[in-house]
């Protein structure tokens, strides 16, 4: 199919009118979050609670990339335009702007086929997640006037107002409650985050101390010229910092789940 060369302001001002959004740049698409709500502007069937809009590592946009390849699989048969167009995950998680912008050139050209019309609540979906993107941010007009229908989101109603600012005898004001509420749910997901970078990249090298292991094991490699350089990593490997105690080879033997 042709897909006409829409411009990168166009294409902004389509994803932050639809969705209402903020997003500034169209490298900020690259963490899949708003590839995978234009889907469900259209099908309404995507699971928008998975899909992390505040996605700030890799591994959390080709979290959201899978989804939407599941998405796609799965409301196939109903395209009224083919889905011939490959997900190349691996560079639109860059985030550089040339394999996004032609990306999101085709999905404008796709979703105009298959938009059903009628109103999407797109915050709704999301269950109001960010609509500041946390990458490549930047200060342009869409950060600055985001929709009417946005801004009519986000203003509260005069009796909630009200009902906030009383403060129940011998207790916190609900707004304060809600404030240490909001509080520690962004250190769960803070926490959450942490912990699958931290697998995230405790599996990488672990994958480098199999592989070190594995040539300095075998005798028709361990004597090769990359032997002295594999021992040296090896050594940064099994290094410790002063305090560090290592395990009983004990424990490690017990808990070693690989």
């Amino acid at each position: 199919m042709t897909i006409p060369g829409y411009s990168r302001a166009e294409l902004l001002a389509w994803i932050n009118g639809e969705l209402q959004l903020n997003y500034t740049k169209v490298e900020q698409c690259g963490t899949g979050a708003v590839y995978c709500q234009l889907v469900d502007s259209i099908y309404q069937n995507v699971p928008m609670s998975r899909v992390k809009f505040n996605a700030r590592q890799e591994y959390e946009y080709i979290h959201n990339f899978k989804i939407l390849q599941n998405a796609f699989k799965l409301n196939k048969s109903t395209c009224q335009l083919g889905l011939d167009k490959p997900i190349v995950v691996e560079a639109l998680t860059k985030c550089k702007m040339q394999d996004n912008l032609e990306f999101l050139q085709w999905f404008r050209k796709f979703w105009e086929e298959n938009f059903p019309g009628g109103d999407y609540d797109a915050v709704g979906r999301r269950a109001g997640a960010a609509s500041q993107p946390t990458v490549a941010t930047g200060g342009g007009a869409a950060a600055r006037a985001p929709s009417a229908g946005a801004a009519a989101g986000r203003r509260p109603a005069a009796g909630a107002a009200g009902r906030s600012a009383r403060v129940p005898s011998g207790g916190v004001s609900d707004a304060t409650l809600n404030a240490l509420t909001n509080q520690m749910n962004d250190l769960k997901v803070n926490l959450d985050s942490l912990e699958k970078e931290r697998d995230f990249y405790f599996a990488k090298l672990r994958d480098i101390e199999i592989l070190v292991q594995t040539h300095l094991d075998n005798p028709e490699t361990a004597a090769g010229p990359a032997t002295d350089t594999l021992q040296q990593i090896q050594a940064i490997l099994y290094s410790t910092e002063e305090g560090f105690e290592v395990p009983d080879q004990g424990v490690l033997d017990e808990e070693e789940t690989f």
